[in-house]
C-alpha cells in the first residue's frame, strides 16, 4: 500500500496542485490507515474490504479522536481510493458511501483592537532583533498571512513603492496590501537591521534568526508568546490568532467579504463568512448595551 499512497501524493503533487501541508496531511493520514489495515493482515490495496475501512472509522472514534480530525481521514481515504479507481487499481471505490462526522464551526479566538495594540508595541527597543519583530508582527497583522507564508517571505516578495506582498505557493500567487505602519517597521528592518543579521549576504529571505538563516515556525512562535505575555495578554495569544484577527476587525469596519476572502487565500467564500457572522453577533452586543430598549 505504500507504493500507492506515494503514488497518490506525487499526482496531488503533479495534477492537483496541493500544498504542502496538504501532502503531509495526505501522507500522514493515509500511513495510519496502511499501518491499521497490515495489523488486520491485509497489504494489497485491492484486498481492502468495506469492513475493514468502517473499522479504522470507529477505532478512530473509540479513541477519542476529534471530529475534525476523523473528517479529514476520511476526506483523505475517499480522495486516495477514488484515486485508484479511477486509474483501474481497484474494482469499485469501496470510500465512496463514508460518511464524515458532522462539525461544529468554531467561532474563532480573536483579539481586541487594543490588544493588537498592546502586542504591536511589545517590541520598542533598538536592537536589530526588536526591530525584526515589530516588523514581523506588524506585516503579520497588516496582511493576515498564514506564519508559514510570513517565514518563506523573500525580499524581492516586498513591493515597498506599491506598499503590498506577494504570497506564493504551488504555482498560485496572490497580492496582499498593507498599511503604513508595517510599511515603516519593514524600512526600519531592512535599512538598519537585517544586514547586521544576515549571515550570507546573498541571502534571499526576508526574516531570518539569530544565525542569519530563515526564521523557523517554532522560532516565530516563541516570538509571539514572548510579546504576549509582555503585553499583559491573559488568553492563548498563537500567530493563528493575528490571522483571524485581521480578518475580523477589516470586516467589522465594513470591508467587503470577497476582498477579505482574496486577500486570506480562500478559496471558497464560505470559509471567510465565518467572519461576517462574528462582525454582526458584536452589532448585536453594541445595541443590547447601547439601546434603551436592548
Amino acid at each position: 500500500m505504500e507504493r500507492e499512497i506515494e503514488e497518490f501524493i506525487d499526482y496531488m503533487h503533479s495534477a492537483k496542485k496541493a500544498s504542502t501541508n496538504t501532502e503531509l496531511s495526505y501522507r500522514r493520514d493515509l500511513n495510519k490507515l496502511a499501518q491499521f489495515i497490515k495489523q488486520q493482515g491485509v497489504e494489497d490495496v485491492s484486498k481492502i474490504t468495506v469492513t475493514q475501512i468502517n473499522s479504522y472509522i470507529l477505532y478512530l472514534e473509540k479513541n477519542h479522536f476529534a471530529a475534525a480530525t476523523i473528517s479529514r481521514n476520511i476526506a483523505s481515504i475517499k480522495a486516495f481510493f477514488h484515486f485508484l479507481f479511477k486509474n483501474d487499481r481497484i474494482e469499485e471505490d469501496i470510500s465512496e458511501n463514508l460518511k464524515a462526522p458532522r462539525i461544529e464551526k468554531k467561532i474563532p479566538e480573536i483579539m481586541s483592537q487594543e490588544q493588537v495594540e498592546k502586542l504591536l508595541a511589545g517590541p520598542d527597543g533598538t536592537s536589530p532583533k526588536e526591530i525584526r519583530d515589530k516588523a514581523m508582527l506588524e506585516l503579520l497583522y497588516a496582511t493576515g498571512i498564514r506564519v508559514s507564508e510570513l517565514i518563506k517571505l523573500q525580499v524581492k516578495d516586498v513591493n515597498l513603492s506599491m506598499d503590498f506582498i506577494v504570497c506564493s505557493e504551488n504555482m498560485k500567487e496572490r497580492v496582499v496590501p498593507f498599511g503604513k505602519e508595517a510599511k515603516t517597521a519593514l524600512l526600519r528592518y531592512l535599512n538598519s537591521a537585517r544586514e547586521q543579521m544576515v549571515e550570507d549576504p546573498n541571502e534571499k529571505i526576508l526574516f531570518v534568526n539569530y544565525s542569519g538563516k530563515p526564521m523557523s515556525r517554532q522560532g516565530f512562535w516563541k516570538l509571539i508568546k514572548f510579546y504576549s505575555k509582555k503585553a499583559g495578554i491573559e488568553a492563548d495569544i498563537t500567530p493563528h490568532t493575528l490571522r483571524h484577527s485581521f480578518a475580523a476587525h477589516l470586516v467589522e469596519n465594513g470591508a467587503d467579504l470577497k476582498c477579505v476572502q482574496e486577500m486570506l487565500g480562500h478559496s471558497d467564500i464560505s470559509t471567510t463568512q465565518i467572519y461576517a457572522a462574528m462582525s454582526h453577533n458584536h452589532l448585536r452586543e453594541v445595541y443590547t448595551k447601547a439601546h434603551p430598549r436592548g
